[in-house]
């Protein structure tokens, strides 16, 4: 397994993690025993790097990761993250806190639910607003003096929030939404991060399974799928998305991969210091993710693609409206 290091001096992980949001949230029903066979064959397989969080369930995820690696809790980097609150009574609703406070309350809550006594990787999963980023990421500090965190991460950060956040704590990775069809950390937040020494984490790698080509219709979606309810999945949008994908599988073949596999490697040579999370609750779909560590693309490869995804390729935006009002803060 090929491994990379996020930061100057933060983890050393497979180059390719696994996103574990999908096996107990938002992609339809839950399987925890089909979830579990995913986790020890990603093990298996020489992935070291898992990404959870305490809202994913809400905090299911946490107990399902940490029930599946409690013997072998020292061989593998765990990251998790707090600060969306899902209100019990309606999971749908949600606020951000980034409150000093809530911060500990937080991460004790995860280190029960995953059964162990320290974090790898701990996120602010979304900024807050309302409190300063200075103070939330002096609280993660407080935990990591303590014992309790090892490294400290951000997710949808502005790049002007990731130079404030370094100046309080050495911050490891910054992770944001990635692919070939959500390219926008190019513009401003690749060459801030990699000025500041920060790893980058890719999360939806394959646009929520979009550029696999396994999903030609809106019905392949189940109906608590909430997809269903994002823009690129809906009317026209879903038509011109299919579109662009055809142009991916058709590189794909001639590559003699998927095209899912090609685009986790079109990602993975867009650095060494990026480390991709895709998500999967299948063995089937994590082996065939991680056959994109053999592909190799050449310099005219690349440009093939970039010529058959552009920036701005995509037709909508990534999150309904509301949403996208929390990301990049």
């Amino acid at each position: 397994m090929e491994t990379r290091t996020l930061g100057r001096s933060g983890p050393h992980v497979s180059a390719l993690g696994l996103g574990c949001m999908g096996m107990s949230d938002f992609y339809g029903q839950p399987d925890d025993a089909e979830s579990t066979r995913t986790l020890h064959r990603a093990f298996e397989l020489g992935v070291t790097f898992f990404d959870t969080a305490d809202m994913y369930g809400p905090y299911k995820n946490e107990e399902l990761v940490g029930k599946a690696f409690h013997d072998r809790r020292d061989k593998i980097v765990l990251a998790t993250k707090f600060g969306i609150l899902r209100d019990p009574a309606d999971p749908t609703r949600r606020g951000i806190s980034g409150r000093p406070e809530y911060v500990r309350q937080a991460c004790e809550a995860s280190l029960r639910r995953l059964g162990t006594d320290y974090i790898d990787l701990y996120y602010q999963h979304r900024v807050d607003p309302a409190t300063p980023i200075e103070e939330t990421v002096g609280a993660m500090a407080e935990l990591v003096k303590e014992g309790k965190v090892r490294h400290l991460g951000l997710s949808e950060a502005a790049a002007d929030t990731v130079r404030r956040a370094c100046a309080v704590h050495p911050i490891a990775a910054l992770q944001t939404e990635y692919s070939l069809w959500s390219r926008e950390p190019e513009d401003e937040i690749l060459p801030t991060i990699r000025e500041l020494g920060v790893g980058f984490v890719p999360y939806s790698p394959l646009g929520r399974g979009f550029l696999t080509g396994q999903i030609q219709r809106f019905d392949d979606l189940a109906p608590d799928d909430y997809r269903r309810h994002t823009p690129r999945f809906q009317g026209e949008n879903f038509q011109r998305n299919l579109d662009l994908v055809a142009r991916i599988r058709d590189l794909a073949a001639q590559k003699g991969c998927t095209a899912g596999q090609l685009a986790l490697a079109w990602v993975l040579a867009q650095g060494q210091d990026i480390v991709p999370i895709p998500g999967t609750k299948r063995v089937a779909y994590l082996e065939e993710n991680l056959g994109a560590l053999e592909l190799r693309l050449s310099a005219a490869e690349l440009r093939q693609i970039d010529e058959a995804a552009p920036v701005n390729a995509a037709a909508g935006p990534r999150y309904p409206a509301a949403m996208m009002n929390s990301v990049n803060g």
